[in-house]
């Protein structure tokens, strides 16, 4: 009886060593992006017209911090002051005394606000591909970019007028307001157009095309009738870029995208199951057509965050998850984080990039995003060729 049961032990062991080789290799990747992602922001936040060196740039950093902490406690917990003031280490001022403002003023908000955004959208990209089981499936494909595109062109053709006025909202803020309406606007069309004839993926994706096309065509109208400078607006903020920085904005977002994250994270196992198909998660329990739109829609609700501050930025939400899909499979629980993190250090990067390669000129980061996005899909046609893209 031992003889015949030590083969199976024998393999249930070597499984168990495998699956846990498997996840110590894929925790060990998201925490490589982790590192990648901070000395991206930190030489980020050192580079630039203005170059900054290393030490003014922590120093800059860590006196920003002291003095907001030691401002805090003065005004909101004034009994913790003599702790704190009796504590003999003090982070010194820059030796440049612009760098403090240059790094934390102007670049730390941008730093965050493309790791934010690469976030977001990355897994959004994640979450609707393991949805619809469809590899070329983004934030875009499901017409959120041109929803937001019109909602952002209809903000900057009629100007603030009467409605901003009615909202009590600035002008830039109206435009986000607008973009970030739209593109949630799109996602509620798509469900509702599918759910006529049942919640499949093929369906949403059909009813996805749709709403880009009809919103495209909308973006399209809009710059026919505008003038010369609101076409040159509304052109610059379709290309996509870091403008709307600041540290109102990313106060705004770093909640939003974490909530979003881990709401989408909770639903990994649910994600797993149905990659096997809808009716293996229908007998595993799972309410697929629940599923699918609460996926849709958080991932919506993120993504257009983001984009709401940025503009149209592509490819994140493509590049990121197949890459990861690449190197550690398709299990949803590594599979979210790892895109996450790995399209935060792709747009960190590019923007970064894209604000010095012509310095003092910036490039909006969307036309280098394209040029990384178009040479990245035609090495996977051609390391694909003869054998199937997927």
């Amino acid at each position: 009886m031992v003889q015949e049961t030590s083969p199976a032990k024998s393999r249930t062991i070597s499984v168990h060593r495998l699956y846990k080789a498997g996840s110590t290799r894929r925790i060990l990747l998201i925490a490589a992006l982790a590192v990648v992602v901070v000395t991206s922001g930190l030489l980020s936040a050192g580079i630039g017209t203005v170059p900054v060196s290393a030490q003014d740039t922590l120093l800059a950093i860590g006196h920003s911090c002291s003095v907001t902490i030691q401002n805090f406690l003065h005004q909101y917990l004034p009994a913790v002051m003599p702790f704190y003031n009796a504590i003999p280490f003090t982070v010194p001022a820059p030796e440049k005394p612009q760098a403090e403002l240059i790094v934390v003023g102007f670049r730390l908000p941008r730093i965050f606000l493309a790791i934010l955004t690469g976030i977001s959208l990355a897994i959004a990209g994640t979450v609707m591909q393991g949805l619809l089981r469809n590899p070329l499936v983004s934030p875009f494909t499901l017409g959120l970019s041109s929803a937001a595109s019109f909602g952002a062109a209809l903000a900057i053709v009629i100007g603030p007028g009467i409605i901003a006025g009615l909202l009590l909202v600035s002008y830039d803020i109206f435009i986000v307001v607008m973009a970030f309406l739209f593109g949630w606007l799109s996602m509620l069309l798509v469900y509702w157009i599918s759910r006529s004839r049942g919640t499949t993926q093929s369906t949403l994706i059909l009813a996805g095309v749709v709403i880009g096309y009809l919103f495209t065509a909308g973006v399209m109208a809009l710059k026919y009738i505008t003038n010369n400078e609101k076409l040159r607006e509304l052109m610059v903020w379709l290309m996509g870029g870091m403008w709307g920085a600041s540290w109102s904005a990313v106060l705004l977002l770093i909640p939003l995208v974490l909530i979003c994250f881990f709401l989408l994270e909770r639903k990994a196992w649910d994600l797993n199951a149905l990659s096997a198909g809808d009716d293996v998660a229908k007998n595993l329990g799972i309410n697929v057509s629940r599923l699918r739109l609460y996926g849709l829609m958080i991932s919506t609700f993120a993504a257009s965050c983001c984009l709401a501050f940025t503009g149209i930025i592509g490819f994140i939400g493509l590049m990121g998850p197949h890459i990861c899909r690449m190197i550690i499979g398709n299990d949803h629980r590594y599979l979210i984080p790892c895109s996450a993190l790995l399209g935060a250090a792709i747009l960190l990067i590019s923007d970064t990039a894209a604000r010095t390669i012509m310095s003092p000129i910036e490039i909006p980061v969307g036309i280098i995003m394209y040029v990384i996005g178009g040479i990245f899909f035609l090495f996977l046609i051609i390391r694909a060729r003869g054998r199937g893209l997927y």
